[in-house]
């Protein structure tokens, strides 16, 4: 699809995907009015993406972005979340995350990650996923879960991958506070952090077009080597996301929403 245009844009009232191709990098930009937030639909339409452009033959790497200079990633749909009614309606929700997890670790393309601002919740878990990110020094990063009485057990997987179990429970237990950028450095989910959006920008471009100079077969050969050991995930997310559903029913969670939206 993408082979035969050099940018593409998917609109609607609950975000927008963006897509350009341009010397084999493909940049993907996801938006949305709730700081940068993913309600279903676009959830499934990242995912659909990062599928198509990961079999494009002239792709040889993939920028994964967010609109505008504010936040990264809200994570999920608050709205959506408070919706939710019952168990299916719970794990159809948060299968989401799921899916587009198991989408970016199997893309056979290098997926680098440019994270400009705050990520909460399931925007950890995009920027976790991305093979290589970088990142700007207002990028701090918070996992909220538990203060609303469930868990970031469906992204759990993929950033305890890139930070190691202690430094998850540092993030995670201490629900309400944000970790700074460097920290997310130190612990190595950041493999750089920036003054500026611009230099962000300028150390992405170098770092793009090298790796798109390189032999794509080994590219797609050191993914693999990347994320040996994680093929369960195609049923582990899933059930993860199945106890999220159950626990987003309790009366614990919507007590804690109600608060939270007042």
């Amino acid at each position: 699809l993408y082979s035969k245009i050099s940018a593409m844009a998917l609109h609607n009232s609950t975000g927008s995907i963006s897509i350009s191709i341009e010397a084999s990098i493909a940049t993907i930009e996801f938006g949305h009015p709730a700081s940068n937030s993913f309600p279903s639909s676009l959830l499934h339409e990242l995912t659909q993406t990062i599928e198509t452009v990961g079999h494009n033959p002239e792709v040889v790497v993939v920028v994964l972005k967010s609109q505008g200079t504010a936040a990264f990633c809200a994570g999920a749909s608050f709205d959506e979340l408070q919706a939710i009614t019952n168990e299916t309606e719970g794990k159809t929700f948060f299968s989401g995350f799921a899916h587009l997890i198991n989408a970016m670790r199997k893309c056979p393309k290098i997926i680098v990650g440019r994270v400009q601002g705050k990520a909460v919740g399931g925007g950890v878990g995009i920027a976790a996923t991305c093979d290589y990110v970088l990142a700007t020094q207002e990028a701090n990063i918070k996992l909220s879960e538990l203060a609303i009485g469930i868990g970031p057990f469906v992204i759990e997987p993929a950033v305890s991958r890139k930070i190691g179990k202690t430094a998850l429970a540092e993030l995670s237990l201490a629900a309400g506070e944000w970790k700074s950028a460097a920290w997310a450095k130190e612990k190595g989910l950041y493999a750089n952090t920036f003054e500026t959006i611009e230099k962000l920008d300028e150390a992405l471009s170098i770092l793009t077009r090298q790796l798109a100079s390189y032999n794509l077969e080994a590219l797609a050969e050191m993914k693999k080597v990347l994320w040996e050991g994680t093929s369960h995930w195609d049923t582990l997310l899933l059930d993860r996301a199945a106890i999220t559903g159950t626990l987003v029913l309790s009366e614990a969670t919507k007590t804690a929403l109600a608060a939270f939206k007042k």
